[in-house]
């Protein structure tokens, strides 16, 4: 039971009461009349106190079943008031590290009726963490004290890489394939038939079907000359090797670049599938830590997110040349093969040109670097400080030395893709599209 403001107040007034009777009687008389009145509202606020108990509200959480790193994961707190208006405070023991929009939930519940509080929860690593008991405070009828007591919700919850992003993407994709955007598709993009329909304005005559459309004019006098629609091909390979070493530890917006490396990784998988190609996935670091072989299908998806998920980075130098070994001695056939690393300078990355130079002609080899968004920042903001200017001087520095390395590399004959971290999984999906459309796997 806690004390609340209007007691405070009536006792701070039972003060003033006292002041004003010594005016008028003696001073023993007016402390004794202010200690009675103190009784009484210490004595009302313990029965409000108790009153509460009986018409306590009812609380009950509803999380998640698979949080999401790094995205705002909704929590719904169900509250219900039994048989009178209830002026309610709740503090709901998150995990320790978690990003909250709100700390502490205040609301009216009216009599008979159950209410939704929601809020969101940021997790910041991937794994399993405890979830504590929820702390509810009710004020009284007569609004002098608080019940304060405990709800026992205690679970453990797991964290796992951007699930929620990658349910937006399944719908882009899906919506890319079906409905009035597959019907926009142009025509000649790809190798394999997809199917036959009627010439539009803007066409390309080379893809007129001669043969089904004289076959179609001989049924049918006004007939339209029906267009081949191609689509890229399926069932190739898509190899995505995971950097889980040194350069992966750092921090960016709060994210391990292993974190945003991993949700472009499932990302990238994501695509690869639904556009019927075969996809397998390899974590590295001194030595090939996790090799999932290339396959095809939905169930392929869930797999390996149960496998990346527990993988956590280190701090060891990647073997690089021994990563793209063990690929060559795995996969024998040609397949885009993409590493998803971080690289400094030339100088730093001497093992990382090698290795991906090793890959071209006979794989077409595509290396993914996270940028620091922060370093783009300082290296745009100009500034009259002698700190910042030096800071501004480094952060130009840099990214001149990576833009030096990617030219050696694109030389090479190597794709290249150097994005801010939080933007890298939609742009890196968006390459691969444009890879198949093009077909230059």
């Amino acid at each position: 039971m806690v004390p609340s403001r209007r007691v405070y107040l009536l006792l701070i007034l039972g003060i003033a009461i006292t002041l004003i009777l010594c005016l008028f009687i003696n001073i023993k008389a007016a402390i004794a009349i202010t200690l009675l009145f103190d009784a009484i509202v210490l004595g009302l606020m313990i029965v409000d106190g108790l009153q509460v108990r009986r018409s306590r509200v009812q609380i009950s959480r509803e999380l998640p079943s698979r949080l999401s790193i790094g995205r705002d994961n909704p929590v719904v707190l169900k509250v219900t008031s039994p048989n009178a208006n209830a002026l309610i405070e709740i503090c709901d023991y998150y995990p320790t590290g978690f990003g909250i929009s709100a700390s502490a939930l205040r609301a009216i519940i009216p009599s008979n009726s159950t209410q939704e509080l929601k809020y969101t929860v940021k997790p910041t690593q991937r794994g399993e963490f405890p979830w504590g008991n929820i702390q509810v405070r009710q004020l009284g009828i007569w609004g002098l004290a608080w019940d304060d007591w405990q709800i026992t919700q205690s679970v453990r919850v797991k964290v796992y890489p951007d699930l929620l992003g990658l349910r937006s993407l399944t719908i882009r994709l899906t919506l890319q394939s079906s409905g009035s955007m597959r019907q926009s598709r142009k025509t000649g993009i790809g190798t394999e038939f997809a199917e036959l329909r009627n010439y539009r304005t803007g066409d390309d005559l080379r893809f007129i079907d001669w043969k089904a459309t004289a076959r179609r004019v001989g049924a049918y006098s006004n007939a339209m000359p029906l267009v081949r629609v191609l689509e890229p091909e399926q069932e190739q390979t898509l190899l995505i090797l995971l950097d889980r070493g040194r350069l992966m530890t750092a921090k960016v917006q709060s994210l391990q670049r292993f974190d945003w490396g991993m949700n472009a990784t499932l990302s990238l998988a994501l695509a690869g599938l639904h556009r019927g190609d075969r996809v397998g996935v390899g974590v590295f670091d001194r030595q090939m830590h996790t090799w999932i072989p290339p396959e095809r299908g939905e169930h392929h998806l869930n797999q390996l997110i149960d496998r990346l998920t527990p993988i956590q980075p280190v701090l060891f130098e990647s073997d690089y040349l021994g990563a793209v070994t063990n690929v060559l001695q795995r996969q024998t056939r040609r397949a885009l093969v993409v590493v998803i690393t971080d690289l400094v300078d030339v100088t730093a990355s001497t093992e990382l040109l090698a290795a991906l130079s090793k890959l071209a002609p006979r794989y077409l080899p595509f290396c993914v670097t996270l940028r620091d968004p922060q370093v783009d920042r300082l290296a745009h903001t100009f500034t009259d400080d002698v700190t910042d200017a030096y800071a501004r001087a480094v952060a130009l520095d840099l990214l001149m030395q990576r833009q030096v390395a990617f030219a050696q590399l694109k030389q090479k004959g190597v794709l290249v893709l150097d994005a801010p971290a939080n933007q890298i999984a939609d742009q890196l999906v968006e390459r691969y599209l444009q890879l198949k459309a093009r077909n230059q796997l």
